[in-house]
């Protein structure tokens, strides 16, 4: 941290259910109804928001007074400009510590759960109440942190873009994407054409996801890397075997050295990271797009082993 700049601690959050339904129905009365029209209870949307926004309240009541602050919905994160003494604070699923990590490079992330219980925690690690404590140590470098691998995909023309569960490289649309993939990594290298639904490369905070869905289906599946494992797993989905596409080089590992590379061979390829598919890279035909370990990692605050300060 600076020595002449107070920290800067910056809450992450998304808006509630709730909040999307008066967007698009207008008042409570409206959302209510559309509700029990389809078996479901304002009461229950309506005690989610007000825990989510009692998180909110504890968390910015615990910053101290004489550091800066800032606050982002998950919606304006490619559009907000972190500093390097931030702290960040993500209060929501474990989704949302996700979503941000692609903007950060090094910077703290404290994630706090605002639904003890509903989440599975693995990147909330901490109840609102705990932040009071955890952010003097954080700033002073105290804090007990972990680090987790994230994936790169860099095109061509430089454009990068970087994910802590996994990149999806594939058609915009429900089509098929063509391409040639070319791999080379510890295990060898291969090439080969596919028309597929697209291919999916994960890192191990994503093998709990939608990496630990694909390979489950997949007797010739790769071992899942671990959470802070410089290693990453791919998967092509649905290859389309034909005369002229394969499906044989569908599923692999990437160690640090590792390298997957795909060159578009139709217009509309895009990839995106952990679901933000408003924030993309967009392939035209015959560009390469690189997949890589991310020379860079999540630097995540976590429950210090050593006794209760620092968690739950």
């Amino acid at each position: 941290m600076s020595a002449t700049l107070a920290p800067r601690v910056v809450v992450v959050s998304r808006h509630s259910e709730l909040d999307e339904l008066l967007v698009r129905h207008g008042t409570r009365a409206a959302a209510g109804y559309y509700l029990r029209q389809r078996g479901r209870d304002l009461d229950e949307v309506l005690a989610r928001h007000e825990l989510l926004q009692a998180a909110l309240t504890t968390v910015g009541a615990a910053v101290p007074p004489d550091w800066r602050r800032g606050h982002v919905d998950r919606d304006d994160l490619p559009r907000f400009l972190f500093g390097p003494e931030d702290i960040i604070v993500a209060v929501g699923p474990d989704g949302l510590v996700a979503n941000v990590a692609k903007y950060l490079d090094r910077q703290p992330v404290i994630g706090v759960d605002p639904e003890p219980g509903r989440n599975a925690g693995i990147l909330v690690r901490f109840p609102a109440t705990a932040v009071a404590r955890l952010l003097p140590a954080v700033a002073a470098g105290k804090a007990a942190t972990e680090a987790r691998t994230m994936v790169r995909a860099v095109l061509d023309d430089g454009q990068e873009l970087v994910g802590l569960n996994e990149v999806y490289v594939g058609h915009s649309s429900h089509q098929s994407a063509r391409y040639l993939l070319d791999i080379t990594g510890e295990a060898g290298a291969g090439r080969e054409r596919h028309s597929s639904s697209g291919v999916v490369i994960g890192t191990g905070t994503g093998a709990t996801g939608w990496c630990a869905s694909i390979a489950r289906g997949l007797a010739s599946a790769p071992p899942l890397p671990r959470a802070g494992e410089l290693a990453l797993s791919w998967f092509v989905r649905e290859a389309w075997p034909s005369p002229v596409t394969g499906a044989e080089l569908t599923c692999g590992r990437l160690g640090a050295t590792g390298r997957l590379e795909l060159t578009a061979e139709s217009d509309g390829l895009v990839a995106f990271a952990d679901g933000l598919e408003s924030d993309r890279l967009t392939l035209s035909w015959g560009q390469r797009i690189a997949l890589t370990v991310a020379p860079r990692r999540l630097r995540l605050v976590v429950p210090d082993q050593r006794g209760p300060a620092a968690g739950r």
